[in-house]
Formats: structure tokens, C-alpha cells, sequence
């Protein structure tokens, strides 16, 4: 019998559904029938409709042929109605699941992971993901006899035919109806992923002329070489072509990067920047606030001050940042790589929602992207990531006297920060400072500090 494995903590999830290596730990399709029974107990009747039915999506990865019939499985067995999409950016079952009075919806996907890996966001019938609360009961139904359904009642499935126009309609509403993006050339980068048949329709009905890259998935080829995770080969082709911006989308589609007309790639948090900038001046953001995380930098953060602007941090993760916006009351957040939240039109990051309204500012704007989207200067940073390390090593006392004392070496002017990825068998460090020297200096002797800890505590 195949069992399931969770993390150090002894959870099935993490900070973004779950996610791993297919076949070799959780994600198995054993797991996925267990997991989709447990999560239909859970959430019948949250839709207040009287049959049951469950919206299933999924990216171009070669496991979403398994996956995608192990939840079809485990649903109708449960008795929900399953509707299935194919290809679709993770956006779009967010969307869509509330749309079609779904009780439910499932993303099957691993983001920006290699195509090895595959996994499962989970939305409620209001298309918010999860909380850990909700989880943590869902993953513990998981480890009971489920609740059959009998033969008459078992559910029914089928394919949902008309996905990529509905979202598209979708999407399109980001901008007015008058507005024109014709005259504006773009390159566009799929990621083989979930948002490669959606992305160049949606640009050709708004009018844009379009190159295309990262539109041919083989199941295997996912985030290769491609799209947000290598936006290198993006911005290249954008200078080559000639184009105003440059577009990468990750393999589901919830995130992206963007490039300028000289092949420059664009930060994360220049976009907010941008957004948020147009949104006050048109009394549009509420509470004058905008919501990043632990890793924003801190050139936003002064930039929004001379606006008025509040920067919230929070944990990294789209929907840490989701929740404080629904507490605070605040329609804009996002993170440095790429997840932007534009709550007034979606409840969750979506890549092709975002980049449709930055090139329409653009476009009014008059100016070159280079000019346009770099509204102020990034304070340096740098990022580091320690593979194949025990995550928990973090706790170490040495590690934390260290990170204290180079805090205070810092002070007002930079930042520290050392976490275990949520996604990914990693350390990540970030170190933060106005002087680039002193930032390189200690990324280097916290990450050798860091490798020596783990070997000690691994060899005693």
C-alpha cells in the first residue's frame, strides 16, 4: 500500500496547497481519491445548491493525466457532479468556481515547479483558497473511512466547453470598454503552462500585436528555459522584436514578470509601485494602503510613503496576502515575484489580469516601459537559496545570534531574513541594506554559517 508522507510538521499541506514530486511521496493518485473524498464531505452544501458539484482545472503537466481522474474519482464517489476544464491559469478556477455555483474547486498544478512535480490548490465556493484551520480538518477526514454515496447518487462528470472564453470576458473587464490596446506590441511567454492557449487569444481580442513563445506544452516542458521562472529569454525576444513590453507568465498562470522595450527585466515591486500610484491618484485604493510581504523591498516602502501610502507585510505567500487585505480592507497587494492581487476583480494572483492593466497604463501613459514602470529605486537586496538542508536548522542559537548581531550592524537602513521555502526543500535568505558591499558580506557569511550548522548537527 502506497501511504502518504507529510512534512516536519506533520501536515499534508503547505503554504500554497500541496505540492511535490509525483510518485515518489504525497503526490500520489491515491492520495488525490482520499484527499477529494475527505474535501467533498467537507464542503457539501457550501454552495447552497442541491446537487453537489466540484470545478476542476489544471495545468499542461503529463501527471495532470492521472490527477485529473483520480479527483473525478474520488468526487463522484462522494456523490458531487465534477466538472473539468483542461488547460486553464489557476485565476480561472478561482473565478469560475464561484461563477458556476460550484461548492468547490481544484487546481491541479505545481506552479512554477519543474514539470516532475505536480500538486493541488484548493478553492471554497466564494474562490478564496483555503485556511490552515480548514485544512488541517480536511487533511484529518483524510485519515477516515469516507462516506460513500449510494449507487443512484453517485456523481456524473463532464467537460466544461466554453472555460477560456468566460475567463476571458473575465479579465478583459480590467480595463473599459473604449480603451484600445491596438498599436501596442508584446511578447508573450506561456511557460508550455496553463495559460497557453487563454494568454495570446485574450491579447488578440484586446487588440495587440502579439509574439508568441512558450505555447507548445509536451507535459514535460513546463517553466523549461521559459516563462517567469527563466523571464530572460522573454525580455531578449522583446528587444529583438521591437516590442513595447515584454510578458512572462508562470506554468499556472498566477504570476508574472515583465520586461522593458531595451530587454531590461522589470522588479516585482516596481509594478505595485505602478499600480498603486494610479490607483490613489484616481481615489481608488482603499485605506491607503498597499499589502507585500517579508520580502517587498524597502524602496517600495518609501516610495508609498511619499504617496501616503501604508506598506502591511506579510508572510510570503498570495493568500497571507489575501487574508490581510480582506481584514484591512485593502484592494492591492502582491510580492516581488510576480503574485499581484487586484481584490476588486480576483481573489487570488492572476498574471494575464495584471499585465492586461499595466499595458493599459502603459499605453496612456506615453512613455517608454523603461521610464513608465521604474517608479523609484530599488534599495539593494540580495536573495539566496540553500538546497538540500534540514529546514529546521534555522532555529539553530548561533544562526539567530549571528542574524541579530548583523541586524544591529545594519540598523534603520536594512533588513534580515532567513525562512524555510513553503513550496521547495530550501533555506531562503534575504539580506537588505543601502550599502551593496555589506549586503554581499553577510549573505555569504550567513549561508556558510548556515551549511556548517546543518553538517555539524547532521555528523554528531
Amino acid at each position: 500500500m502506497i501511504k502518504t508522507t507529510f512534512n516536519s510538521e506533520g501536515r499534508l499541506f503547505g503554504t500554497d496547497g500541496i505540492r511535490g514530486t509525483v510518485n515518489d511521496g504525497k503526490i500520489t493518485a491515491l492520495m488525490v481519491v482520499n484527499l477529494a473524498m475527505a474535501a467533498g464531505e467537507y464542503f457539501r452544501g457550501k454552495a447552497g445548491t442541491k446537487k453537489p458539484r466540484v470545478l476542476i482545472g489544471k495545468d499542461t503537466r503529463l501527471s495532470g493525466y492521472m490527477l485529473e481522474p483520480a479527483l473525478v474519482a474520488g468526487f463522484t464517489s462522494v456523490g458531487f457532479d465534477a466538472i473539468t476544464t483542461g488547460p486553464l491559469p489557476t485565476p480561472a478556477i478561482a473565478h469560475l468556481t464561484k461563477v458556476l455555483r460550484c461548492d468547490l474547486g481544484v487546481m491541479i498544478s505545481a506552479s512554477h515547479n519543474p514539470f516532475e512535480d505536480n500538486g493541488l490548490k484548493l478553492f471554497g465556493a466564494n474562490g478564496y483558497k483555503l485556511s490552515d484551520e480548514v485544512e488541517t480538518v480536511i487533511q484529518a477526514r483524510m485519515e477516515n473511512d469516507a462516506i460513500l454515496a449510494k449507487s443512484p447518487d453517485i456523481g456524473r462528470a463532464r467537460r466544461m466547453e466554453d472555460g477560456i472564453g468566460r475567463y476571458i470576458e473575465f479579465i478583459k473587464q480590467i480595463i473599459s470598454k473604449n480603451d484600445s490596446l491596438a498599436g501596442i506590441k508584446v511578447v508573450l511567454d506561456c511557460a508550455n503552462g496553463a495559460g497557453y492557449k487563454v494568454g495570446p487569444e485574450a491579447f488578440f481580442e484586446l487588440g495587440m500585436e502579439t509574439v508568441v513563445l512558450g505555447c507548445e506544452p509536451n507535459g514535460k516542458n513546463i517553466n523549461f528555459e521559459c516563462g517567469a521562472m527563466f523571464p530572460l529569454k522573454m525580455a531578449e525576444n522583446t528587444k529583438l522584436e521591437g516590442a513595447d513590453i515584454g510578458v512572462a507568465l508562470d506554468g499556472d498562470g498566477d504570476r508574472v514578470i515583465f520586461s522593458d522595450e531595451q530587454g531590461n527585466i522589470i522588479h516585482g515591486d516596481h509594478i505595485i509601485a505602478v499600480l498603486a500610484k494610479e490607483m490613489i491618484l484616481r481615489k481608488e485604493l482603499k485605506n491607503n494602503q498597499v499589502v507585500g510581504t517579508l520580502m517587498s523591498n524597502l524602496g517600495l516602502e518609501n516610495f508609498l510613503k511619499t504617496l501616503g501610502i501604508n506598506l502591511k507585510r506579510t508572510n510570503v505567500g498570495d493568500r497571507y496576502i489575501l487574508d490581510e487585505m480582506l481584514k484591512s480592507n485593502t484592494n492591492l497587494g502582491g510580492e516581488p515575484s510576480g503574485h499581484i492581487i487586484l481584490s476588486d476583480y480576483a481573489k487570488t494572483g492572476d498574471g494575464l489580469l495584471t499585465a492586461i492593466k499595466i499595458i493599459s497604463l502603459l499605453k496612456k501613459s506615453g512613455l517608454k516601459a523603461s521610464k513608465f514602470l521604474r517608479p523609484f529605486e530599488l534599495v539593494p537586496q540580495s536573495l539566496k537559496n540553500i538546497r538540500n538542508i534540514d529546514k529546521n536548522i534555522i532555529n539553530n542559537k548561533i544562526i539567530q545570534d549571528m542574524k541579530v548581531n548583523m541586524e544591529k550592524s545594519l540598523g534603520d537602513m536594512g533588513r534580515i531574513l532567513i525562512r524555510p521555502s513553503g513550496t521547495e526543500d530550501m533555506i531562503r535568505i534575504m539580506v537588505e541594506s543601502t550599502n551593496q558591499k555589506k549586503v554581499n558580506e553577510i549573505t555569504d557569511k550567513l549561508e556558510k554559517l548556515i551549511v556548517e550548522q546543518d553538517r555539524f548537527e547532521k555528523n554528531k
